[in-house]
């Protein structure tokens, strides 16, 4: 079968299952299926060389995070993430994102802060250069490593789900040389908070980081 880049998950991720609703849940948020498009379940599992069953299971539970609405003796048809879940998902990310800066004054390692230091140095390299896709990469592996530091799975999981569902925003907002600049001059300011143990300096700055980010989203109309 084929290696499919999959998004982690905390259960279930290595199960038929867990790939095939990972595959098509990506597909869903990167734009590969438009809104309203039928998901025709013989189709993926030729795509996915799976049966209808882990097809069908997968589309049940994407049907229950919103992504897909299932009409009975009819089909299944992309919901998507509309614009007003994008910000939606961005104000709660405001606050959670603080939540877990703030907690990861308390758990984080020297050996993540030399991670994130790294991270950083690499930010502004790529940044200098342009270079869009290893800006998103590592804006992704900025997050991901406060997540893991604020020492709660639970935040991390949620926090992991939402970065995702706006990923295909963050990679039109990372285009923009200025807010990518900004955005690395956020992330090393929220790294100094975390590094001297400030939890309340660093929850205001994480929660700003993104507020910046919505702003940034409305500036450019999506």
């Amino acid at each position: 079968m084929e290696d499919f880049n999959l998004h982690k998950e905390v259960t279930d991720k290595y199960s038929l299952r867990g790939r095939v609703f990972n595959k098509i849940r990506e597909d869903i948020l990167a734009g590969v299926y438009k809104e309203n498009e039928e998901l025709k379940e013989n189709t993926i599992g030729l795509e996915l060389g799976v049966s209808r069953t882990p097809v069908r299971e997968a589309l049940r539970q994407l049907e229950l995070e919103g992504l897909v609405t299932i009409i009975p003796n009819k089909g299944a048809y992309v919901t998507g993430i509309t614009s007003k879940d994008i910000h939606d998902i961005y104000m709660i990310r405001s606050y959670l994102e603080g939540l877990c800066a703030k907690w990861a004054c308390d758990h984080i390692t020297e050996a993540q802060i030399e991670a994130l230091d790294e991270v950083l140095y690499l930010s502004d390299f790529h940044a200098r250069r342009g270079h869009n896709e290893q800006l998103v990469e590592l804006d992704n592996k900025f997050h991901e490593l406060i997540y893991k530091a604020s020492g709660s799975k639970i935040l991390e999981h949620v926090l992991t789900d939402f970065h995702h569902y706006v990923e295909r925003v963050r990679k039109i907002t990372l285009s923009r040389p200025s807010r990518a600049t900004k955005s690395s001059a956020e992330h090393a300011a929220i790294l100094d908070a975390i590094r001297r143990r400030d939890g309340k300096l660093a929850e205001a700055l994480a929660n700003e980081h993104i507020m910046n980010t919505i702003q940034n989203i409305s500036d450019q109309g999506l």
